[in-house]
C-alpha cells in the first residue's frame, strides 16, 4: 500500500510538472505583449519628458518692446537661464517619474487581469476527466472472508518480502469488465475515494493476493518469494476460472500474457512481476498493453 501511495504521490508530481510546462508554453505570447507594451510605454514617456514644456518655451516678444539697456537685458537673461537651470530639470523628473508610475499601475492591473482570464480558461480546457472503469464481472461479495485459501493464509498486515504487481483485463463477447477492488481483503474494509475511485486500505486481514482499486492491479504480496497462478487469485476472489469459463461468463476463453497467446490453462498463468494478463471469453480482442505507474516498480 506504501508503494501505491507512492505512485499517486509521484504520477501526481508529473501530471503538475506537465501541467506547468504547458501553462509556461501557453502564457509566452502573453508575456511578450507585455514586454513590448511596456517598452512602448516606457520610451514615450522618456520622450514625453524631453519635450518642451511650457516653461521652456521663449516668451512671446511684445507688440511695442520696452526699451532696455544693454546691461539690463544682459542681466535678465542670466537670470531666465538661472531660473530655468534649477527648476526646469526638476519639473521634468516629476513629470516623467509620475507618468511612469500610472503607467506602470495600469500595466500591472492589464497583467493581473491576463492571469485570471488565462487560468480560468485553462482550468475549464484541462480538467481531468475521470477514466470509466468497467462493470465487475463479479461481485467483491464473493471473495474469501479470512480462511486460509489454497495454502495462502490472510495476514493481519501486508508482507513486503515479496512485493510486485500484475495487471489482469477481462473481454466478455468484446466488452471491457472489471476486478473489484477489495479482492483479498476481508471485511470489514475501510476505503477512502480518489480522484481514480475507490482505494481499500484496509480491513480484517490481507490475503497475499488482493486488490486495492477496480483498475486491474493484482497485488502480490507475501511473506516469502513465491511464484503465484492466476488460479490461485480466483479462488480467493470466489469465481471459477477454467478454458471455458471466467467468472459467471460462459464461452471459449483465449489467454493474453504480455501480448501473447498462452497456450496452457489459464488458471496456470503465473503472477509474475508486471505481467500483463487478458482473458477473453467468446470474442477475441486484440490484447491491450498496459504501462504501469512508476509506484508500481
Amino acid at each position: 500500500m506504501r508503494s501505491i501511495r507512492a505512485g499517486l504521490s509521484t504520477s501526481t508530481k508529473f501530471r503538475r510538472a506537465s501541467t506547468a510546462k504547458s501553462t509556461a508554453r501557453e502564457m509566452r505570447p502573453t508575456i511578450e505583449c507585455i514586454r513590448l507594451a511596456t517598452n512602448t510605454f516606457i520610451i514615450g514617456a522618456v520622450t514625453r519628458a524631453r519635450r518642451p514644456q511650457g516653461g521652456d518655451r521663449k516668451p512671446a516678444a511684445a507688440s511695442r518692446p520696452v526699451p532696455r539697456s544693454a546691461s539690463r537685458r544682459k542681466r535678465e537673461r542670466r537670470r531666465e537661464e538661472a531660473q530655468r537651470s534649477l527648476a526646469t530639470p526638476g519639473a521634468r523628473s516629476r513629470r516623467f517619474w509620475l507618468s511612469l508610475a500610472g503607467g506602470a499601475a495600469g500595466i500591472v492591473l492589464l497583467v493581473v487581469v491576463l492571469l485570471i482570464t488565462t487560468r480560468g480558461s485553462e482550468s475549464n480546457a484541462t480538467a481531468p476527466t475521470p477514466t470509466p472503469v468497467p462493470s465487475a464481472l463479479a461481485a467483491v461479495s464473493s471473495a474469501a472472508t479470512g480462511s486460509e485459501i489454497d495454502a495462502i493464509k490472510c495476514e493481519n498486515s501486508e508482507m513486503t518480502a515479496n512485493h510486485i504487481h500484475a495487471h489482469l483485463a477481462i473481454f466478455v463477447d468484446g466488452a471491457a469488465r472489471g476486478i473489484p477492488e477489495g479482492v483479498g481483503i476481508a471485511p470489514p474494509r475501510q476505503e477512502v475515494s480518489t480522484s481514480a475511485g475507490q482505494y481499500v486500505t484496509g480491513g480484517m486481514c490481507f490475503y497475499w493476493l488482493h486488490t486495492h482499486t477496480a483498475d486491474g492491479i493484482l497485488h502480490i504480496e507475501s511473506p516469502a518469494v513465491q511464484t503465484f497462478t492466476l488460479g490461485q487469485f480466483f479462488d480467493i476472489w470466489g469465481q471459477t476460472l477454467s478454458d471455458s469459463q471466467v467468472g459467471p461468463a460462459s464461452g471459449t476463453v483465449t489467454a493474453y500474457v504480455n501480448g501473447k497467446e498462452y497456450q496452457g490453462l489459464p488458471t496456470a498463468i503465473p503472477l509474475t512481476d508486471h505481467a500483463v494478463i487478458q482473458l477473453d471469453v467468446g470474442t477475441k480482442v486484440s490484447p491491450k498493453a498496459y504501462t504501469f505507474a512508476p509506484g508500481y516498480a
